[in-house]
């Protein structure tokens, strides 16, 4: 099985990219659950962002975690989270091979969580790691191809509020390259 999208001309996912950044600012600015304080919506003028970058959305290789290891996450909140790590995503970027975990809370979940810190991290993006996600059509096979955008890396909520608890990457999911892409850190004040 492949999640494969129908390939773009670079013009086309740079406007799909767009859309999908003007409908997030659009309900970061509005939005009653917005993380954006109250306070602070009134001077938010949209969120700061990486060029979109096809390079950036890669193809990478799946292997299942038949029997998925438990994983504790420490958060924000200093209060551990358990997931668990179901698949592994293999991937080149620059000719370089990478590995990136992608977990669950439960095995019944849909969703593929991948948090993750690059270089950029703490630099030019939220200094705890940002994320992805992964919806797979079905069940998820050893050696299917998936794409990860890391042009859609986004920053937890808690970049924003220190309201919220945000799961902070493990170490497994530590890049050793920059990743340009996706959501930059913001300042709010």
């Amino acid at each position: 099985m492949s999640e494969r999208e129908p390939d773009l001309t670079a013009e086309e996912y740079a406007g799909t990219i767009a859309e999908n950044r003007r409908e997030k600012d659009e309900f970061f600015e509005d939005h009653p659950q917005s993380p954006i304080p109250p306070e602070s919506r009134e001077s938010f003028d949209g969120l700061d962002y990486f060029e979109p970058d096809i390079g950036y959305r890669v193809e990478a290789t799946v292997t299942v975690h038949e029997d998925p290891d438990p994983v504790e996450m420490e958060t924000t909140a200093s209060n551990p989270v358990r997931y668990l790590r179901v698949v592994t995503f293999r991937f080149e970027i620059d000719g370089e091979e990478h590995t990136l975990a992608g977990y669950r809370q439960d095995e019944e979940e849909e969703v593929i969580f991948v948090p993750f810190r690059d270089k950029t991290t703490g630099q030019q993006t939220y200094y705890q790691g940002r994320y992805m996600e992964l919806e797979p059509e079905g069940t998820l096979q050893d050696g299917d191809v998936v794409d990860l955008d890391f042009n859609l890396a986004y920053n937890p909520f808690c970049a924003y509020s220190e309201t919220f608890a945000c799961p902070l990457p493990p170490e497994e999911n530590w890049l050793e390259i920059v990743v340009p892409a996706g959501e930059r850190d913001i300042d709010l004040k």
